[in-house]
Formats: structure tokens, sequence, C-alpha cells
């Protein structure tokens, strides 16, 4: 359908999960699509792969937590592809030892809060006036249904999601006028490669102990797991001019836990 004809994509975490995903699926409507990687490895084999389907894409090393790191990799992605159009903030994740407030490592609320704020803020720091310079663009930051409820006991975690909330909202507010959108997605159980090395499914329990009856969610919230390309489709309506009236949002994508 060519609905990001022209755009170019600037997605972190592009070399797994659902940043891999939306890289596949932005580059199916037209994007030519920058895969920001930590993993050069990892982000070489997201490019190769759409470029098998016929697309268009480039993977540069980018360290989200490291400033310098993500200024060169939104100076390369600029000098290669002309523009930026979309940011796609999806590196991030949570620590096996993240636990309750009064008995986390220090080092976890650390390094977290790097990954999952720092690191949108710094690419949404270098990456907006590109956005600007192309006459507008979006911006689209995960965040995870975590951030809706107080009953993680991640609360590390909860926390560096619920902040990417306000975030969002603030670039909303600053950079409307400059034709930029900035949303959300509040993602629920997504059958990641890290999910599932650590979580398993509800019929196959992985190593790590979830704390929550995962079963009992899943029966009384049967949309609650899904899969990378659910997330990376909203993310694609988000990105193109379909939901030009929306910015600031927070979109749920939680199979209805927030909700009822």
């Amino acid at each position: 359908m060519n609905r990001l004809a022209g755009k170019v994509a600037f997605i972190t975490g592009g070399g797994s999960g659902i940043a891999r995903a939306a890289a596949l699926v932005f580059a199916r409507e037209g994007a030519k699509v920058v895969v920001a990687e930590i993993d050069a490895a990892l982000g070489a084999v997201t490019a190769d792969a759409v470029r098998a389907e016929g697309g268009d894409a480039i993977a540069v090393h980018t360290d989200v937590t490291d400033e310098a790191s993500v200024q060169a990799a939104i100076a390369a992605a600029v000098a290669r592809r002309g523009r930026l159009d979309i940011l796609f903030n999806c590196a991030g994740g949570s620590l096996n030892a993240d636990s309750q407030v009064t008995d986390v490592d220090l080092a976890v609320w650390d390094r977290t809060m790097a990954l999952d704020v720092r690191g949108a803020m710094l690419v949404c720091r270098h990456g907006i006036p590109e956005l600007v310079k192309a006459g507008g663009g979006s911006v689209v930051n995960m965040s995870s249904g975590a951030a809706l409820r107080g009953s993680s006991p991640k609360h590390v975690y909860t926390a560096a999601k619920g902040a990417i909330l306000s975030f969002t909202r603030a670039l909303a507010g600053s950079y409307a006028k400059d034709n930029v959108r900035a949303n959300a997605i509040c993602a629920g159980r997504i059958l990641t490669e890290r999910i599932l090395n650590n979580y398993g499914t509800a019929e196959a329990p992985g190593p790590v102990a979830d704390r929550q009856d995962a079963a009992g969610r899943v029966r009384d919230y049967p949309f609650w797991v899904g899969r990378p390309e659910d997330i990376a489709n909203i993310a694609l309506f988000l990105a193109s001019d379909e939901s030009r009236m929306i910015t600031g949002a927070t979109i749920p994508a939680d199979g209805g836990r927030s909700a009822y």
C-alpha cells in the first residue's frame, strides 16, 4: 500500500523483537529503514532481511545510552538517506533482577533508566531537529502495559515506562508547531525472543518466575499475549499520515488489562 512511501524511519533496537518486525513492516510499506542496533551483527541481519524482500535498509551501530553514539548514528542516517521522518524508539526492556523498590539493587535502576528513558530522550534530542528540517514527522515511543497499572512487581521497569508516557506528551505539546507528532504504545505480553527465553508461555513456563499468574491473565485477558508484528502494525499506523490527528496519545495494546 506504500503507506510510508518516501519516508525515512530510524528504528532503535532493530536487531530483534518488535523493532525487527517494525523494520520489515515499515519497509514493505515503502519506508527507507535505518536499523539502529548496538549489536552490529544483529542489525546487519535485519537489514539483510529487509533487502531480501526488496526493501531499502541500512544498519547503523548505535548505543542509545551513549549520546555520542546516538548523535553519530543520526548523522550517518541523514548523510546516507538525506532526511528523517520517523523515530521509533523501541530499544529497551527490563532486567531479571528488577524488583520492588525496597529490595532492588540501584545498579538495576541506573541501567534500566539509561536504556528505557535516556535512550529515547537522546534519540529525540538529536532526531527531532531532523524531523523538523524535513517538514515534520512522527515519533513513536515504546512503553508498556505495566505503566498503566500498579500491580507489576518490577518497580524500576514500571517507573521507566511511565516516564515514557509523560515524556511523549511533553514532546507532543512542544513540537506540534513544527508538524511533529509523538505517541506511545503500551504493549502487553509480546512473544519476543527475550520474553520467550525468560518467561516461556503459559503452557510451558520459562526459567524466570513470573511472580504473577500468567495463566490466569490469559484466561481473563485473551488478547493480552501478542506477536511482535501486532505492535509493529500499530507503530506503522502511528508513523503514517493516516494517524495525522493523533498526537500525545497513549495507545494500550495490552488486551484490555488497563481497561477492566
